[in-house]
């Protein structure tokens, strides 16, 4: 070993390693009551004149009701210390326990996940059922936090001691059974840095299919609808359903464009959601197997970075019934998904896909979490999570997002938002 080598330990490679602490004496101290100002600094004052060490501290409120648990190192005079505390109990007029132990808390297990469930409700029968299969694969729930109360309940279990993707079969199969939502993800850095969002347009970011609004101008919605369904369920191939569908607008003015732009209905939460996680730098993708003459203005209006999508030739005016250019078909959303994550910059593990039909199976199996919207049963099955309430801003809650932080960032920025029912 060279002389660099003996100084640090890290010159040959190895990461440095955090010194574990040896096993002390511990105390464990739980308040509970009611909630109001200045409960925490009076606990701490009371800890600070036994110059103990703080080791871990947790805290939460529901309904003015405070849970506060604080493990410290346990002083010489311990008992004195619990009497101050005591005191400080009485005078809040709160519960106190204190418990000695040894040590800080047992390491958490291999195989860490977050959990989300949604439910509109989200009754506590299905939270049982959800956290006893968690139970019976030997896990441990770390911690539970409430993402939303509305207008969906959203909460986020940490869970450790279980595989991610066992845990995901186990837990899919509980939420057909309780119609609730779950999403299992692993614990990863990738959750909290710069991320990119690959989407589908039709039925997903906005509500309807753009080619049956263009059909029904055309006289023939009925035809094309039912293609379409044929299309989304994969029982016919997508690029043969959409030149067959494409075909049947021969000769429509290309006015009609315009028209079906300025009737789309984007779906409930689509501007929040992209206003939201363009503030926190994730960059946005929409690919379509629908026409870029509409997708372009959609993806201008709400600041979405990058746009994909077929084009329908027009001549003279009208539409010829044909495509130019390259398809964006089942293969061409994964690569342009692909494509998409080079120029950001981000690492396919860190793109996070939403659709709802069969021709979005190949871009949401390539993103790092597959997100199946409202979707078909193929489509549900094959995907990473299922979303099944009709807010696509529900999505943010997937990502640790939480109701409350949304609103509080809309109201930073002058967007006022409608209040939350009372309850």
């Amino acid at each position: 070993m060279n002389a660099a080598a003996e100084a640090d330990p890290r010159a040959d490679g190895t990461p440095e390693r955090t010194p574990e602490r040896p096993p002390g004496r511990t105390l464990l101290v739980t308040l509970t009551g009611t909630d109001r100002p200045g409960v925490t600094s009076l606990v701490f004052d009371a800890l600070a004149r036994f110059g103990v060490e703080v080791i871990d501290i947790e805290q939460i409120v529901l309904r003015r009701r405070l849970i506060l648990g604080l493990l410290v190192s346990m002083p010489r005079d311990w008992k004195a210390l619990r009497g101050a505390l005591e005191d400080v109990a009485s005078e809040l007029d709160m519960s106190l326990e204190v418990a000695r132990g040894a040590g800080d808390n047992r390491p958490r297990p291999e195989g860490r996940s977050h959990v989300t469930v949604l439910g509109t409700p989200l009754r506590s029968s299905a939270v049982a059922a959800v956290t006893g299969r968690i139970a019976d694969m030997g896990a441990n729930i770390d911690r539970i936090e409430r993402m939303a109360r509305y207008p969906v309940t959203a909460i986020d279990l940490h869970v450790s001691g279980a595989d991610p993707d066992r845990l995901r079969v186990v837990l899919a199969a509980e939420a057909a059974r309780q119609s609730v939502d779950i999403a299992v993800q692993a614990q990863s850095l990738l959750r909290r840095g710069t991320r990119l969002i690959v989407m589908d347009v039709d039925s997903t970011l906005v509500q309807g299919e753009v080619i049956e609004m263009l059909a029904a101008r055309a006289g023939c919605q009925d035809q094309v609808a039912r293609i379409t369904a044929q299309a989304m369920r994969g029982e016919i191939d997508f690029a043969e359903s959409l030149r067959a569908r494409v075909a049947l607008l021969e000769g429509l003015p290309a006015a009609a464009l315009d028209q079906v732009y300025d009737d789309l209905v984007l779906a409930p939460g689509a501007r929040t959601t992209v206003r939201t996680l363009k503030r926190l730098g994730y960059r946005f993708a929409i690919v379509s197997g629908g026409f870029s003459q509409v997708t372009d203005r959609l993806a201008a209006e709400l600041g979405i970075d990058y746009a994909a999508a077929n084009e329908l030739e027009v001549v003279d005016g009208r539409l010829t019934g044909r495509l130019v250019g390259e398809l964006v078909d089942r293969a061409g959303k994964a690569a342009a998904l692909r494509r998409f994550a080079g120029l950001t910059g981000v690492p396919e593990a860190a793109v996070i896909a939403i659709g709802d039909g069969a021709n979005d199976l190949d871009m949401l199996s390539a993103a790092g979490l597959g997100i199946a919207f409202n979707a078909k049963p193929l489509v549900q099955r094959a995907a990473d999570t299922a979303v099944n309430v009709p807010y696509l801003d529900a999505i943010m809650y997937l990502l640790g997002i939480s109701r409350e932080e949304i609103e509080a960032a809309d109201r930073a920025a002058g967007i006022v938002t409608p209040a939350p029912p009372l309850g």
